[in-house]
């Protein structure tokens, strides 16, 4: 970590992309990514939606952790967006080890602390769509932290093929 320095273009949606899509996608069990960045994607040939889509399509959480450089520009935006879309959270040590160190520390404590809801949805339609998820908590004081939502699974149809004789 102390050696990383900060600097040349960045292809941050492509890689939270190509991490969730490719990466994780067959994984089982709880599926975390954490992205150490300036949030400042310089190069990406995806846009932000689809780098979201496809955590959340993998239920992927995404946990930001924002460095700051005084050379560069940074978009802690972006990394607050991964989070509060995923369920995953952000944090903004200013790239000293220890501040790193503890928001690890952190997300590790966290994640041994969630609990998994499921629930069947009203809506049983295979349409691949995207369903919006508002979880609130009748007790005041507990925080809750959850994705937005999650895309319906898709009718696999059986194609028929015919032949010509």
């Amino acid at each position: 970590m102390n050696s990383l320095q900060p600097g040349n273009s960045t292809s941050l949606y492509d890689a939270v992309f190509l991490a969730a899509d490719e990466k994780l996608k067959g994984e089982t069990g709880r599926k975390v990514m954490v992205v150490i960045s300036d949030g400042d994607d310089t190069s990406s040939k995806l846009r932000r939606d689809a780098a979201i889509e496809a955590a959340q399509r993998g239920d992927v959480l995404i946990y930001g952790i924002g460095v700051r450089s005084e050379e560069y520009d940074s978009n802690f935006g972006v990394l607050k967006k991964f989070a509060e879309e995923t369920g995953g959270a952000f944090f903004s040590p200013h790239a000293r080890f220890a501040e790193i160190q503890a928001a690890f520390r952190s997300i590790g404590e966290e994640l041994q602390g969630q609990y998994s809801l499921a629930y069947s949805p009203t809506n049983k339609k295979k349409d691949g769509s995207f369903r919006a998820i508002d979880l609130r908590c009748k007790v005041s004081g507990v925080r809750i932290r959850a994705r937005k939502g999650y895309y319906a699974p898709k009718s696999t149809q059986a194609a028929v093929h015919t032949q010509d004789r």
